[in-house]
């Protein structure tokens, strides 16, 4: 009895590896055909995201005023915070240029204690969306 249970497992063994030994796997080649312009949309939808403020982020705000002002603010301080992001907003009447994009606010108070260093009026926001 031993040896019939031990012949029928070498049998089924014999039979599994043959079956899974001539096995294999589909091979085809894939070729997409799309609209060139799917691309162009692609690239415009990448940048107007890029451009985005999360409304879940803090920012710092560095200057409030004329348009001049402001430009001249953001252009210092890329030079001075190479490692931080800047971007002018305009709320009618004034122009207000926002730095980084901190996901905490203990992030975002740890900046500002070095952004105060050099600009003066600078605090904490959390801009809605």
């Amino acid at each position: 009895m031993r040896f019939l249970r031990n012949i029928k497992a070498l049998l089924l063994f014999i039979l599994f590896f043959t079956i899974t030994n001539r096995t294999t796997a589909q091979n085809s080649n894939l070729s997409i055909n799309q609209d060139p312009k799917f691309e162009q949309l692609l690239n415009e939808k990448r940048k107007s995201n890029s451009n985005l403020s999360y409304s879940d982020r803090y920012k710092i705000q560095i200057f409030n005023g004329a348009s001049d002002g402001a430009k001249k603010t953001l252009n210092e301080f890329r030079q001075e915070f190479k490692n931080l992001d800047g971007t002018i907003i305009f709320n009618t009447p004034n122009y207000k240029v926002w730095v980084g994009n901190f996901r905490t606010r203990m992030e975002a108070e740890r900046n500002l204690v070095d952004i105060e260093k050099k600009y003066k009026n600078v605090f904490l926001i959390k801009p809605n969306k």
